[in-house]
């Protein structure tokens, strides 16, 4: 049932590439397979294209969207290496303002604390996996957790659909909109997709910064726990499974095939390959991500957790924008 599911995401990559080409406005090609591939996931889910036995099978896009990331690292420029430590600027920033304005935010509209702090943690950090790891470590309610990666999933579709016509309506660089993508956009998949969207080396720019940034997840997350003050919080530890699932691993996958990439153990054919091949693996992935956009779930979050997800989502948006501009990332 899952090679059917990843059939169905690799039939509807292959569908939005042809569309990408085929669609022409004024002599250009404005739609992004990427983009048209997240329309048609999110029209399957939410026209009830598929049954819902089937449903579980096409959200296992995860598997080729690792795969994919880590083979474009062969198409890493190491000319980029040299902005990317000024980046931290703007991942630290983003992560301490982005958090506890999403936090008191909540609680002045009357969320409870713990959703409060998943939604933070969501939004400023790595979406979903961030959710995951924090919510056990709080003791949060599986309402919560579910309201908090619902809310998270819908904002960062719409961030992955509109950043990119943001970023050339504002004129940025590859360089700048790579770092804003990387350091706005909640999960990692939707940050590659939005960088991807408006060009090469955003792409590449906006993979390792967001990659650079999920490496705080298990920092943060054991810190919320401390902040909350529980003593059982204090004192537990991240469970050995929970720890090789939060631990980035597909950063060092994404590192090495750069590294060999620079040493010469791929041919320009070589390099050719991976980075094709790890597009369409990722646009499989974008596909998936639609899937997985459920609209409906809107009626049943209620509008307060949306309302906190959407203005944090903003707030990160223009705090990282902000810097990107102050730090003058021009390359």
């Amino acid at each position: 049932m899952v090679v059917l599911g990843w059939t169905f995401l690799a039939l509807a990559a292959w569908v939005s590439r042809k569309m990408s080409a085929v669609i022409v406005i004024n002599g250009s090609h404005p739609f992004e397979a990427m983009l048209i591939g997240i329309f048609i996931g999110a029209l399957a889910r939410n026209t009830g294209l598929f049954p819902k036995k089937f449903e579980p099978y096409l959200k296992k896009f995860e598997t080729p969207l690792l795969w994919g990331i880590m083979f474009l690292g062969a198409g890493f420029s190491i000319k980029l290496a040299g902005e990317l430590p000024l980046s931290l600027v703007v991942i630290f920033t983003t992560m301490a303002l982005g958090f506890f304005f999403i936090f008191f935010l909540g609680k002045k509209l009357g969320l409870p604390d713990k959703l409060c702090a998943l939604l933070a943690v969501g939004t400023t950090i790595c979406g979903g996996s961030a959710i995951a790891v924090t919510s056990p470590l709080i003791k949060a309610r599986e309402e919560e957790t579910s309201y908090s990666v619902s809310t998270i999933v819908i904002a960062a579709f719409f961030l992955v659909v509109f950043l990119p016509f943001v970023g050339h309506a504002l004129g940025l660089s590859q360089t700048a909109f790579g770092i804003w993508a990387g350091t706005a956009v909640h999960n990692t998949p939707q940050t590659i997709g939005a960088g991807y969207i408006f060009g090469e080396k955003a792409g590449q720019v906006a993979t390792i910064v967001k990659l650079t940034r999920n490496m705080f997840m298990i920092l943060a997350a054991v810190l919320i726990s401390l902040w909350f003050g529980a003593k059982e919080a204090g004192e537990k530890r991240l469970g050995k499974k929970a720890l090789i699932k939060a631990f980035p691993w597909v950063l060092f996958g994404y590192i090495a095939m750069a590294v060999f990439a620079v040493k010469g153990f791929f041919s320009p054919d070589g390099i050719h390959f991976f980075k094709s091949a790890g597009k369409f693996l990722i646009l499989m992935g974008m596909v998936g991500i639609g899937f997985g956009t459920n609209f409906r779930e809107i009626k049943k979050l209620g509008f307060r957790p949306l309302i906190t997800g959407f203005i944090g989502a903003v707030v990160v948006t223009g705090v990282s924008l902000l810097l990107v501009w102050l730090l003058r990332f021009t390359g």
